[in-house]
């Protein structure tokens, strides 16, 4: 009965009603392995290697595709033979070859770094087979360096100029040290692609991923904001708007409301209905709130269990008053799929902000105690008190 609970009561953890509310995560040492909760982040975390995987295909099929542009004149000036093959094998088949290898690793974010590491053994190889001809050699150094910062930071870095730095020497070992830093015209023209195209997928793909990341913030930011099962304000966060409520109330000296509302008899419609029906009625009620609010400026959230608070900036008693009837009304008016034949109704407490100093836990405790004379009264009735009114 409501009539035994304190004042202060109000102020500890609410009484929630078994599955009208999302259960605390239980402790890690509690847990009992599952294998369908251990499958599901493993699934999650390949989902992402794979992501990485394509990722860096699409990069590399237009570096590798771009870098046969800067190689080629040279080769072409240099009048190689077999080289030619080489080339069109690692410029249009490897970038293939790469990412099926990767798929079928059980680790493919692992492969596509060894897979990454021998793009730069394949292009200190080039480097020297083009006699370190001063414009493609720079520009592949470059482009080479900037999809490990890109994909793995620092650490690949490093590692993938080891290797080509290896790959370099040993090859130009093989050929005899050959040197040609001249860059004549066609080389130069066969670099322009990949010096212009190339930075700027790379940039497209980073602002691509900050954008997916950004959206994926504010994402979490509204899931921690929002009740679960109702899609209001959750207590955390309606408690937070309530006290900056408060806070320009008191700075300004306009007027601010809260009501407090409690469904009548809420245990009796888990008891008889269940609790799937319980549920729909909280979603119901959390549904009038919104209709009975203005969108802009008030906050309704779930206080906890089956009460409900709603803040209305800028609200004297009288506005309190006449929105606390339209959600009445609202309320009242529910039909509800589960059990058509269910009417509900509330019980309502509003109060107006004092202009003396007041904290948040003593504005609800004033709004808990018009609840408690509408409980007191009958049920299914509002309770207003002024800015006044003693606690």
């Amino acid at each position: 009965m409501r009539c035994a609970r304190s004042v202060a009561h109000r102020h500890r953890l609410p009484q929630f009603t078994e599955r009208n509310v999302v259960p605390l995560p239980s402790q890690p040492h509690l847990a009992v392995p599952n294998r369908a909760s251990a499958a599901q982040p493993a699934g999650a975390s390949r989902a992402r290697a794979l992501a990485f995987v394509h990722r860096v295909y699409h990069l590399r099929v237009v570096g590798l595709g771009l870098g046969m542009l800067c190689v080629a004149p040279v080769l072409w000036l240099q009048g190689s033979g077999w080289w030619w093959l080489l080339l069109a094998c690692n410029g249009l088949v490897w970038p293939h070859v790469a990412c099926r290898l990767a798929e079928r690793s059980h680790a493919p974010r692992r492969a596509e770094e060894r897979n990454l590491m021998v793009d730069s053994a394949l292009g200190g190889m080039w480097m020297a087979v083009i006699q370190f001809n001063l414009l493609p050699s720079v520009l592949l150094l470059t482009m080479l360096s900037m999809d490990k910062i890109s994909a793995g930071g620092p650490r690949l870095l490093l590692r993938s100029l080891a290797c080509l730095v290896a790959t370099c020497v040993a090859a130009s070992a093989l050929l005899g040290f050959p040197v040609a830093l001249a860059t004549p015209m066609p080389v130069v023209l066969g670099c322009l692609p990949l010096l212009v195209a190339y930075p700027l997928l790379i940039g497209f793909t980073n602002h691509a991923l900050a954008s997916r990341i950004s959206s994926q913030n504010r994402r979490l930011d509204e899931v921690g904001r929002t009740d679960d099962l109702t899609g209001l304000a959750n207590r955390r966060h309606g408690l937070a708007v309530a006290e900056a409520e408060l806070t320009r109330a008191r700075e300004t000296g306009r007027p601010v409301s809260l009501i407090l509302l409690d469904l009548d008899h809420f245990k009796r419609i888990n008891d008889m209905f269940g609790h799937l029906a319980g549920d729909e009625v909280l979603r119901g009620v959390a549904q009038a709130l919104r209709a009975s609010s203005r969108g802009g400026s008030d906050t309704p959230m779930r206080y906890g269990g089956d009460e409900f608070i709603l803040i209305l900036p800028d609200t004297n008693l009288d506005g309190a008053d006449e929105t606390a009837a339209r959600i009445r009304t609202h309320i009242e008016a529910l039909v509800f799929e589960r059990v058509r034949e269910l009417r509900c109704t509330v019980s309502l407490g509003a109060v107006q902000a004092s202009p003396r100093a007041e904290d948040v836990e003593g504005w609800i405790q004033r709004a808990d105690l018009a609840l408690y004379a509408a409980k007191a009264a009958g049920r299914g009735k509002l309770v207003a008190r002024g800015a006044t009114a003693a606690a």
